[in-house]
């Protein structure tokens, strides 16, 4: 009887082990064929040229500029950590209604996709890490984890999976709402027309020098200190919460991103409003949330308890911590 391949097995079965090999492995390329995005691509790659022209401006510009977009890179980094990250993806503290302007405003000058889209796709991350419903996942690799699943379109597996997760918490917040609605503005007003326009008419700074520094660097920087969290911190570093997940410690990404470094510990403890064990090294996020907190504009915030931590490292560390 003829194989389902339409060959004869041999005597030790290996023609028949090729063939489902080989299918197997058409299968996987298959499973893994995404439609190019050109449009992204050529964006992405004019994006990163002006980036790199504009770090040949920083020696004509003053001091004051350049000061100036590193405030406005704090002020995007919290819009994602503070903000899209800790406070509406994973719900690890409540904030009052103006500092969730202040973040949704913050967020708009990240340009990384509205609250909503940016929320729903990291809870997708945090349930199939690593898997094909992973929107970056870190199986495929860095470049892929990094930047290129912003080339392809998404697989499948993650709109499937998205859509069976509930996201109703998100659509009952006003302002993620209001931001959503008017996002395409917002993004304009607040990643490129105001960063350039303060120190222009602020202090006198050419708005060629203004666009290419405050605007086109800053943002390049933002994005790709976002994506080593998805990338870098997936596949470098210990684990001494979890050593059977991929997510890792990384004190250069920390560095980079304002404490979203202690990554494994995050994956291990999602809903730690500190995304790491309390007062571990550097973590400026945390810092700005525990301000806001004195101020009064934070509650409830949402920490894992120093026995569990503990009792998680003997359990399931790699012993590094």
């Amino acid at each position: 009887m003829p194989s389902p391949h339409g060959t004869m097995p041999t005597c030790d079965g290996r023609e028949e082990s090729s063939l489902s090999s080989k299918a197997e492995n058409s299968e996987g390329k298959a499973r893994h064929s995404q439609e190019i995005v050109w449009r992204n691509v050529f964006l992405m790659t004019l994006l990163h040229i002006g980036a790199v022209y504009a770090l040949c401006l920083i020696p004509k510009a003053q001091l004051l500029t350049l000061i100036w977009a590193y405030l406005c890179f704090l002020m995007t980094a919290l819009g994602v950590t503070a903000g899209a990250h800790r406070l509406w993806s994973h719900r690890s503290y409540k904030a009052k209604l103006p500092l969730r302007i202040f973040l949704a405003v913050a967020n708009s000058m990240a340009f990384q996709n509205n609250i909503f889209e940016w929320c729903r796709d990291h809870r997708v991350h945090h349930k199939y890490s690593e898997t094909d419903a992973d929107p970056h996942n870190a199986r495929r690799g860095f470049f892929f984890s990094h930047i290129g699943w912003l080339f392809v379109r998404k697989h499948r597996d993650v709109i499937e999976k998205g859509r069976k997760l509930d996201f109703t918490d998100l659509l009952q917040d006003p302002v993620v709402r209001f931001q959503r609605k008017y996002y395409k503005s917002s993004v304009a007003l607040m990643c490129f027309v105001i960063p350039t326009l303060v120190p222009w008419y602020m202090w006198g700074e050419s708005l060629w020098n203004s666009y290419f520094l405050a605007s086109i660097l800053r943002y390049t920087v933002s994005l790709n200190v976002s994506w080593l969290v998805n990338s870098v911190a997936h596949m470098y570093g210990n684990r001494p919460y979890d050593k059977y997940i991929n997510p890792r410690q990384n004190t250069f990404v920390n560095l980079g991103a304002i404490g979203e470094g202690f990554h494994n510990y995050h994956h291990t403890f999602p809903f730690d409003y500190s995304a790491s064990e309390l007062g571990l090294k550097f973590n400026p996020t945390t810092w700005f949330i525990d301000f806001m907190f004195w101020l009064g504009l934070v509650t409830d915030r949402k920490q894992a308890p120093k026995g569990m931590i503990s009792a998680r490292k003997e359990r399931s560390g790699d012993g590094s911590a």
